[in-house]
């Protein structure tokens, strides 16, 4: 090795020096000590990396050794924060994927402190004084809300879909559109997770136009279900024919098949009464006929991530029985989040008001604008000149493969920090304190209303304080 490179690499302080350093003690104060050792490893390692990279005439004659602590703090103060943490949404989009869907309300938030901070009856029957099923907490709840026969409970819809497909299709034929084989978030692919099931693809009719025929073309001995899929976040508009349920449910009562629709997201309110797009309810679809309908529980619905499946009692029970549903079964926080969440939907009014997500696609525009407005205030006194920030009409999404087509008037703060550019901007309120998620639009920071919760302003006010505070 060359002499001046060497010399560098003797330049790099022990791990132990560095533990005790004055100026890193406050960032390794909070750490264990392992952890903290781990990090400083990993920080010497990349440095070394760097120095032996390097090309010789690139190298500097001495160790900079304020980069290197100002790298070594970085590193520790991430160690110390969680990497699930809490954001700020204020993208417009009410249920996002990347940032946990739906948020829970309080009372949900109260259910899971009693129960899950201690002991329950998760598998426990007061009435007998025996074991118990997991599942039953829920059957009666969700019979009363949908008229439901029987009633089963997974951790996602995915999961759903393959348990109900591998309890009734497993080695034979499942008939569907070939304009609903879908793919959502995640690379979830309808045709991957039907093969994973056991049961056998036959695709159907063309990508914008089915029609009951071709169905009833497809049948044979083989086949054992007609499954319809929700498109979830996507429409296919102008020229186009779809079976609809009812002609799916006559087919299949006709040929012995059993009739199951995967709704996706899935809802229990009409809220085309509110101005929304209009979307079957879990409930139309069991009155339609379906054996099975299952959807999601963090979407629409608003409650914890689930997979609900409902529709009539032998045919669930078959789903019961399948040795899968062991591996895919909901743990107590879930149930008690969704038992929570459920109990909210026997009042609709009180369920729009504190069911967070129904909450927000909800909101009239003109609440947004009366809150953004004084929003706006609020930082103009607090950051003067500083901050530029003015109130824009904005459009928000339901997100979360529900309502594709429907857009949510909404407002926002357009917000610019000479003489950062606006990605600096964002960048840097991405990585505040508690992370502030927004967009970049007009060449612009907007900070949309829509999905911000009433306790998220203070959390923004503090992130524009740490934005501020290293610019001249």
């Amino acid at each position: 090795m060359d002499p001046a490179r060497a010399q560098l690499l003797r330049q790099l302080p022990q791990v132990d020096d560095l533990l005790r350093h004055p100026e890193l003690a406050p960032a390794v104060g909070p750490l264990p000590r392992l952890l903290a050792a781990a990090v400083v490893r990993r920080v010497l390692a990349a440095a070394r990396q760097t120095i032996n990279a390097e090309p010789l005439a690139a190298l500097p004659p001495q160790l900079d050794a304020a980069a290197l602590l100002h790298n070594l703090r970085e590193a520790l103060l991430a160690a110390a924060k969680p990497r699930l943490r809490r954001v700020v949404n204020a993208t417009g989009v009410v249920i996002h994927t990347n940032l946990g869907r739906s948020p829970l309300g309080e009372a949900c938030l109260a259910s899971l402190q009693e129960v899950a901070s201690r002991y329950n009856t998760l598998e426990y029957d007061l009435a007998r004084g025996a074991r118990g099923s997991r599942q039953d907490h829920l059957e009666g709840l969700l019979q009363e809300l949908t008229g439901a026969d029987g009633v089963l409970v997974v951790n996602n819809n995915a999961a759903a879909v393959l348990l109900a497909l591998n309890t009734l299709a497993a080695g034979r034929e499942v008939v569907i559109s070939r304009g609903q084989l879908v793919e959502i978030g995640g690379s979830f692919r309808m045709p991957e997770i039907m093969a994973a099931s056991g049961a056998i693809l036959r695709e159907v009719g063309t990508t914008n136009k089915t029609y009951l025929r071709d169905f009833e073309k497809a049948i044979t001995s083989e086949t054992a279900v007609l499954l319809k899929v929700h498109p979830s976040n996507f429409r296919i508009m102008g020229f186009t024919h779809e079976v609809t349920l009812t002609e799916m449910v006559d087919l299949g009562r006709r040929y012995g098949l059993k009739v199951v629709e995967d709704l996706g997201s899935g809802c229990l309110v009409d809220l085309s009464r509110y101005g929304l797009e209009r979307e079957p309810t879990v409930q139309e679809t069991l009155k339609a006929g379906a054996d099975l309908v299952l959807f999601s529980g963090d979407k629409l619905l608003g409650g914890p991530q689930a997979g609900l499946i409902l529709g009539h009692r032998e045919v669930v029970e078959a789903l019961r029985k399948n040795p899968m549903t062991r591996a895919l079964r909901p743990d107590k926080m879930t149930l008690t989040a969704l038992e929570a969440t459920l109990r909210l939907y026997l009042d609709e009014p009180r369920a729009l008001a504190e069911i967070p997500t129904l909450r927000m696609l909800t909101r009239p525009v003109a609440e947004l604008d009366r809150q953004a407005r004084a929003l706006a205030r609020r930082v103009r006194r607090r950051f003067g000149a500083r901050l530029r920030v003015e109130v824009v009409e904005s459009e928000g999404r339901a997100g979360g493969g529900a309502l594709p087509q429907a857009s949510l008037p909404s407002r926002a703060l357009a917000i610019t920090a000479p003489p950062l550019p606006p990605q600096e901007l964002e960048a840097r309120l991405r990585q505040a304190g508690t992370p502030v998620i927004g967009r970049v639009e007009h060449g612009v920071m907007w900070l949309d209303l829509r999905t911000m919760l009433p306790e998220d302003q203070e959390a923004l006010m503090a992130a524009l304080e740490e934005v501020l505070a290293g610019v001249k």
